[in-house]
């Protein structure tokens, strides 16, 4: 063995001792630094270095960094949880957004004060320093020392064909376990089949805290045992985790499912079944303010509407390919007449039946079909929330199909017009996603054409200046896309507009339409969904405002609000006035005393109050209050209907 070792570090080469560590080499104090990509792979700080390695730090800041202390969080659970709960079986503990998570299989479920308990002894593993010590096995040597936990049995089986969170305990190659040592003696005090890489120590963890607990199938199936799952968070510092902490504050005030019940508008029946909402008629009015507002955008932008029908034979989506790569998000079959049919997941096959229902010409494209179409899919039930993860959906769904050279400059005016939109909506803090294919095998058409239609994606999105982050691999089956990310008022990103090039089902539908030059060719296929779907993105819009809509959006736009009950007449005339130019009002002629009004519409976030008395009626004129408590008094009629109606018009927020 050479005595010396060259690598790469930082950049520059290096020459090292025979043996060295990877955190010898960075000089890494386990707080800042905390793990090593070596040779583009994260790895422990205790890596040893071979030959031409290339060595980078990874801090604790940053987004690797707190993957990695979110796992050994979780790690440090499982063995708080085995020493107060010794029956426990494990399940996994991946780290994920803003936490971590750890599945146990016990056999009751865990209260509140077990995991008061559970994260007292977490905060003394922590203090104890105890060191994460990998060891490479093999596989009958981990089902050896594993053999009284079935689930991580279970997953040894599944070495290479493990899904993306069981990956952090098993993947294609070398088995390893991590053992929690005690730093003075050297002894075992818990271990787990686990690929890492972790921290040096438990005491390199800076902040944590356990969260919640809740049912969770293993290996997300109804069919499989359901396990206990505690939710944890963690951070590179207390500051970071305060922060988040009082995010969620925040984020729970603004849950759009609390206030979709308080405003009455929408609710999830449970004689229904889950992921499928009602819309109350507040609910309704604002869907209906924004399909109304789409159709204008679309048919001002040349697009044509179609409808088509809920449910459709099986056999169409074996022709778009979806059947074999998308059967595990679709409803199940049922039979009719002796056919199998489904309800439909998507639009875009009856589209391409549209398009293909007539010999179509190039003076035609790009023919931009739309639709509000009713989807249905198979979302797990653990993983639908609110309107935001539903099973039954309304898409503002379009199919755009162009020749080739049509293509680049008609993404670039769809990502225009789909930025535009979002901006009405009041969201204006934007970055782009380019999820392209990757080297996997769930992917179909000629690579070729695929990197075609990414460079298209990517050529109109780095022109577009806004901020681009790729996702290899993150690609639907049959084409790249891009997808815009939209902060909201509380700093949260959400994914909204979808903009998706697709070579491929034009092929499998034999669309065609003719050319200049009299040949056949094939059309290139735009799939758009500008909210997503009407249902997320009105979930969206109820957490960005807090349910304090704009005016244009508000069920109700103005509440009028008499002095006492001699002056409802006069607000009803104002009220009738309004009505007239298209505002939504109410006039409050209940027998609750004024200040009781003003607390009620107050509570209904409804934008304006008109308030009327005496000096107003005299004087043609009504007094404004706001959803501030700001107050504006003696405003004449004609100018109180002209600043609402002016607000409506230009979608702005009062």
């Amino acid at each position: 063995m050479s005595a010396e070792l060259r690598i790469t570090l930082a950049g520059a080469e290096r020459v090292v001792a025979a043996g060295t560590t990877a955190g010898e080499a960075l000089e890494a104090d386990g707080r800042t630094v905390i793990a090593a990509r070596v040779n583009g792979e994260p790895r422990d700080l205790a890596h040893p270095l071979a030959q031409d390695d290339v060595v980078e730090p990874i801090e604790v800041s940053s987004e690797d960094g707190r993957a990695i202390v979110r796992h050994s969080t979780a790690h440090v659970l499982a063995q708080a949880v085995q020493e107060l709960f010794p029956e426990a079986k494990l399940g996994i503990g991946p780290p994920v957004e803003n936490g971590f998570y750890y599945d146990f299989d016990v056999t009751q479920a865990f209260h509140p004060d077990d995991l008061k308990r559970v994260e007292k002894r977490m905060r003394e593993i922590v203090k104890q320093g105890q060191l994460f010590s990998r060891r490479a096995v093999s596989d009958e040597e981990a089902r050896e020392e594993l053999a009284a936990e079935p689930y991580k049995l279970e997953l040894i089986g599944l070495k290479g064909g493990a899904a993306e969170e069981e990956a952090v305990e098993v993947g294609a190659g070398q088995l390893t376990i991590y053992d929690n040592l005690d730093p003075k003696t050297g002894e075992l005090q818990w271990k787990d089949l686990c690929r890492g890489p972790h921290v040096p120590s438990t005491r390199s963890i800076p902040a944590f805290k356990l969260m919640r607990s809740g049912g969770a199938y293993w290996r997300g199936s109804e069919k499989n045992p359901q396990l206990q799952r505690i939710y944890g968070t963690a951070w590179e510092s207390r500051d970071k985790q305060d922060e988040y902490l009082k995010l969620l504050e925040e984020a729970e005030k603004r849950d759009h499912r609390k206030l979709g019940a308080e405003l009455d508008l929408f609710s999830f029946p449970p004689e229904l079944g889950s992921g499928l909402p009602i819309f109350h008629p507040k609910g309704g009015i604002i869907r209906k303010e924004m399909e109304d507002y789409m159709r204008r955008r679309q048919a001002d932008a040349g697009y044509e509407f179609v409808n088509t029908p809920h449910i459709t034979k099986s056999s169409l989506f074996e022709t778009s390919g979806h059947l074999p790569w998308y059967a595990d998000d679709m409803f199940p079959p049922f039979e009719l007449e002796g056919i199998e049919y489904r309800v439909k997941p998507m639009n875009c096959p009856m589209h391409n039946l549209i398009f293909r229902a007539r010999g179509r010409s190039y003076r035609e494209l790009p023919l931009r079909l739309c639709e509000f179409g009713s989807v249905y899919r198979y979302e797990k039930s653990g993983v639908v929330h609110g309107l935001t993860r539903v099973r039954g959906m309304t898409q503002d769904d379009a199919h755009i199909y162009t020749t080739r050279e049509q293509m680049g400059d008609e993404i670039k005016s769809l990502l225009r017009f789909v930025l535009s939109v979002l901006r009405d909506f009041g969201l204006s803090d934007f970055y782009l996603e380019l999820s392209s294919r990757d080297d996997s095998d769930k992917f179909i058409g000629d690579p070729a054409e695929w990197e075609e239609a990414t460079q298209a994606l990517r050529q109109v999105a780095t022109e577009s200046g806004l901020e681009l982050v790729d996702d290899p691999g993150g690609a639907a089956f049959y084409g790249p896309k891009i997808s815009v990310q939209a902060k909201d008022a509380i700093g949260r990103t959400w994914q909204l507009s979808t903009i998706q090039l697709d070579l491929n089902q034009p092929k499998r539908f034999g669309l065609e339409y003719q050319a200049a030059d009299g040949s056949r060719q094939t059309p290139v296929m735009i799939h758009r969904a500008l909210f997503g779907s009407v249902e997320r993105f009105l979930g969206v819009l109820t957490e960005h405002y807090a349910g304090a809509f704009p005016a244009w959006l508000a069920p109700v736009q103005v509440v009028g609000i008499p002095i006492a009950d001699a002056h409802v007449p006069y607000l009803q005339d104002v009220a009738k006035k309004l009505s007239e130019r298209g505002i939504r009002i109410e006039v409050d002629s209940s027998d609750d005393r004024m200040q009781k009004k003003i607390r009620n519409a107050q509570k209904s976030k409804v934008p304006y109050m008109l308030l009327a008395g005496d000096d107003d009626i005299a004087n043609g004129a009504v007094s404004f209050r706001y959803r501030s408590g700001e107050q504006k008094n003696g405003v004449p009629v004609e100018e109180a209907i002209a600043e609402i109606v002016n607000a409506v018009e230009r979608r702005i927020q009062v």
